[in-house]
């Protein structure tokens, strides 16, 4: 059975970090593992349930941690392609690369432009993520890459990838931190029920695809006392989900590398 481990990592290590894994079995796909950080990933496979209450913890992620996790998720199985929401490239990144340049250009129009990474964001932490990830058998893949190779560390990007999965022409709205700027004449209250019903659109586009999403988003009620902060860790988490998709339309040949042959972002659907 074929598995895809799906990182949304903060490019810092005081913020935490999304995780998602995923199966396949005959022709459809399951969601076996989903967390908002790394430590609760890694204490999912050890038999304690994901708390949606709690505050996720921060911190530098452990990629031997998070592989054994996996493997014991999967019932012992390898995991054979990671996607990562996160700059990485076979050298060192100091500054925008060509990838990055590559993606604005495309989708610069629709509001889906890149960050530009720099030896400090993502920085260490990305280094040396990208170098366990070598280390263990699974190199960054390029644009020499072929589309749907396994055992490789393959950047992804969700912006654009949205525009796909939900036919949409301009970046959807869907981050709670932009919450203000998207709808600057309603209240805060009535901006988090925007925020959570277009999360909950992006869970219906996937469920065709991918069953069993245990990603439990507060309701009306709950959200009247929730504060933006606390709704972050369910963005985090359907960041990973949105990468694993990504994942998916890779292994099915349907994506587009944007990039050079150091470094790729992946994006569906396959060129024209």
């Amino acid at each position: 059975m074929t598995s895809i481990l799906s990182l949304d990592p903060a490019w810092t290590a005081t913020e935490p970090s999304g995780v998602a894994l995923l199966q396949q079995s005959k022709d459809r796909w399951r969601c076996v593992g989903l967390s908002p950080s790394y430590s609760q990933f890694v204490e999912l496979a050890n038999g304690t349930p994901v708390d949606w209450k709690k505050v996720p913890s921060a911190g530098r992620p452990d990629v031997d941690a998070l592989m054994g996790a996996a493997r014991t998720l999967l019932d012992g199985e390898a995991v054979d392609l990671v996607t990562i929401d996160m700059p990485v490239a076979l050298t060192a990144i100091r500054k925008r690369r060509e990838a990055d340049s590559a993606v604005s250009q495309k989708f610069g129009s629709k509001g889906c432009s890149t960050h530009s990474p720099s030896e400090v964001r993502p920085g260490e932490i990305g280094s040396a993520l990208t170098e366990r990830f070598r280390e263990l058998g699974y190199p960054v893949a390029t644009v020499e890459t072929p589309v749907g190779s396994t055992y490789v560390l393959a950047e992804i990007y969700p912006h654009p990838a949205l525009l796909h999965l939900l036919g949409k022409d301009f970046r959807f709205k869907y981050k709670i931190g932009r919450a203000s700027e998207y709808w600057p004449d309603k209240t805060a209250a009535d901006r988090r029920r925007r925020i959570v019903k277009n999360w909950r659109k992006i869970l219906d586009e996937l469920s065709p695809t991918i069953s069993k999403i245990d990603l439990p988003l507060p309701d009306k009620t709950e959200l009247e006392k929730m504060a933006n902060t606390s709704l972050k860790r369910f963005e985090d988490a359907l960041d990973a989900l949105v990468g694993g998709w990504v994942g998916i339309k890779y292994l099915e040949g349907d994506a587009t590398a944007y990039g050079d042959e150091s470094a790729a972002i992946w994006i569906p659907p396959k060129p024209e």
